[in-house]
């Protein structure tokens, strides 16, 4: 069965990560930056050894966003992000084959021990299934 395991994030932990510390989230150094990309890294190399990988990506930050909506006249709304009714987007994602949810939910507990500067806010990792055969799967 193939999952989308999903971080979210917000736009003040993207800041956070360029050196813009907030009452959200500390500034990240370049040691903690290089900290959390080898652990990612190392879990895409064990799920790419394991067979499980399938894609995965991190996401642009969110003010480099753009919402479609349909007005009242069905024409397009386009609106740049980033947008202050939302606290948490997504921030990056793993599609990955594996062969049960206790398995899929190991790892997505490992993505959740990425390492980070102490007093960034934690969030939880999402599990989705992926319906591959239609609706009502």
């Amino acid at each position: 069965m193939k999952y989308l395991v999903m971080v979210q994030g917000s736009q003040a932990d993207y800041d956070a990560m360029t050196g813009k510390a907030s009452a959200h989230s500390p500034a990240w150094s370049e040691k903690d930056l290089q900290a959390m990309f080898a652990f990612m890294q190392e879990i895409n190399d064990d799920l790419a050894e394991s067979g499980e990988f399938v894609d995965g990506q991190g996401l642009a930050e969110p003010r480099r966003t753009r919402l479609v909506s349909l007005g009242e006249d069905g024409r397009p709304v386009i609106t740049d992000g980033p947008y202050g009714e939302t606290k948490e987007l997504l921030a990056g994602y793993w599609v990955l084959d594996c062969a049960s949810l206790d398995r899929v939910t190991e790892i997505a507990a490992r993505v959740a021990r990425c390492p980070q500067p102490e007093g960034a806010p934690e969030y939880p990792v999402v599990i989705r299934p992926i319906m591959e055969d239609g609706p009502g799967c």
